[in-house]
């Protein structure tokens, strides 16, 4: 097959559109159409079916570009690697995070690492889902569970736990708890009990005591933890937040302390095949010691 029609094809595939892909290409529309024509006349299988609202592929060209995708994703690590030098890393570098730990504790520490390495092209890349490292989604991932793929090497970077929290113009309105009991009287923050949270057991705090006493039940469901403190901040209620989130913000107090939600574990991600990578190791090494020198 030819290099420069399966580059094309691998464009027109993840644009869905020859106009699309002539753009990222910068090729003319027209351009992109003949290429396309020409590789399934070589192959002599239809690639794409047409139809006005875009293209989609064929079964052929799913297997086509499931190829195609896995082919470049290498040629672009063994490019960045080839151009990195043993003694000073350089080069793209994608990190993916969970959107709360990505947007409060993580971005607020990689202008150091920038000023350290500025050679390094980092793109963060926030997520509650989980990005396909084997695919070259992301190079590194910041996860809070074990990953499950066997070709991923992981390493332990931090524990952290939830507590709850509510913004201190809440706790002077309705006043502070003083046991589990008593969080039936206050206004509650709570991620939705049908929606995976990035974390297990997202809402302890609705077991805390014995809530089958009473109806228990959250002012405010939110699926998402940094948009979860966000409202706590703005004083509707209380919410099991992670301690990690609380090491910018002001104006949040600790309540109930003695009721700590589970302990969760980050690991530090990355696939087998990136081991040598010198920026991948120096970012693992800036972490960890940037989680030695956290309070939490």
């Amino acid at each position: 097959m030819d290099w420069d029609k399966l580059r094309v094809f691998h464009a027109v595939a993840e644009a869905g559109s020859f106009t699309h892909a002539g753009e990222s290409l910068n090729l003319s529309q027209s351009a992109v159409s003949r290429q396309i024509s020409a590789l399934e006349e070589s192959l002599n299988i239809p690639l794409f079916h047409r139809h006005a609202r875009g293209l989609i592929l064929t079964e052929q060209g799913e297997l086509l570009f499931r190829t195609a995708r896995d082919v470049f994703a290498k040629l672009s690590m063994t490019e960045a690697m080839l151009s990195e030098s043993k003694e000073h890393p350089r080069g793209p570098l994608k990190v993916t995070a969970t959107v709360a730990f990505g947007s409060t504790w993580l971005a607020p520490r990689l202008h150091e690492f920038l000023e350290l390495y500025p050679d390094v092209q980092l793109s963060l890349l926030l997520d509650d889902g989980e990005l396909d490292l084997g695919m070259r989604e992301a190079d590194i991932a910041i996860r809070m569970n074990l990953p499950r793929q066997p070709d991923l090497i992981q390493r332990h970077l931090m524990t952290f736990r939830f507590h709850l929290y509510a913004h201190e113009s809440y706790l002077v309105r309705r006043g502070t708890p003083q046991g589990a009991a008593e969080l039936e009287r206050h206004d509650l923050i709570a991620f939705p009990p049908d929606v995976r949270g990035p974390v297990p057991n997202m809402n302890w705090m609705m077991d805390l005591g014995d809530p089958s006493s009473s109806e228990r039940r959250p002012i405010l469901c939110i699926n998402n933890v940094y948009a979860i403190l966000q409202a706590c901040q703005s004083g509707i209620g209380i919410a099991a937040l992670p301690d990690y989130i609380l090491t910018r913000n002001t104006g949040l107090v600790q309540v109930l302390p003695e009721s700590a939600g589970p302990k969760i574990d980050a690991y530090f991600v990355y696939a087998e095949e990136l081991r040598h990578s010198k920026r991948i190791a120096v970012f693992r090494d800036f972490l960890v010691r940037k989680v030695a020198e956290s309070a939490f």
